[in-house]
């Protein structure tokens, strides 16, 4: 709504090496080396645009990571914020896969998928290298919010909110209200595991969700 360091350095891997256009192998978006390369670039972009901040990185200093040109880097993406908008996308899809594989594990048990997914934001809470939420951070470093970025991370909190409202329907809560209290709290609870005490995210996060959605409705 998170990751152990394991799953963590799965997503975003930090590629070194000489650029694979230098061997024989065509390095174009539609070939089998270009789509080595452009993933190679995805991971370097990732793990520096969460670690030090999107616009503290440059193009260059990324193609310097990835050890390539920047005609290479330029024909797989035409700006960096085409490249943000990778890496977001990139985040969004592992995040919907591990909470649908979460709600698939608890087998209908909505009380069951909020642990895990509390479970899952407070391990990653308390990872090596943890800064918060890739979406909120992305957001606060783009004012516009008609930016392609910005629109990357609009669509996957809309996908949050859309998935805990069919999670609460399914338990007969109908309510707007509980679906955004839940969503804050998922929020609050990335902000707080950073700036704060990651080890107590996990229970705090689950309980005040339990709270949220057995409070009684006016």
């Amino acid at each position: 709504m998170g990751t152990s360091p394991a799953t963590w350095g799965a997503i975003v891997s930090s590629t070194t090496g000489p650029d694979a256009a230098g061997g024989s192998r065509s390095t174009g978006p539609g070939s089998r080396g270009g789509a080595i390369t452009r993933e190679r670039i995805v991971d370097a972009g990732a793990m520096l645009f969460y670690s030090q901040g999107i616009r503290a990185i440059s193009a260059d200093k990324i193609i310097a990571n990835v050890g390539i040109t920047k005609v290479t880097f330029y024909r797989h993406f035409h700006s960096k914020d085409e490249l943000v908008v990778a890496y977001l996308e990139r985040r969004a899809a592992w995040e919907r896969d591990r909470i649908l594989g979460e709600a698939e594990a608890a087998n209908g048990d909505v009380d069951e998928t909020i642990r895990l997914i509390a479970e899952g934001i407070g391990a990653e809470a308390c990872s090596p290298g943890f800064r918060g939420c890739p979406f909120i951070n992305a957001a606060a470093e783009y004012a516009d919010a008609s930016h392609p970025v910005r629109q990357a991370v609009a669509t996957h909190r809309a996908w949050l909110t859309e998935m805990l409202k069919k999670l609460l329907a399914s338990i007969g809560v109908d309510d707007t209200a509980v679906v955004n209290e839940l969503m804050m709290l998922r929020d609050g609870a990335m902000v707080s595991g950073y700036l704060n005490n990651a080890d107590a995210v996990a229970s705090t996060l689950l309980a005040a969700s339990r709270a949220a959605i057995a409070a009684p409705r006016g």
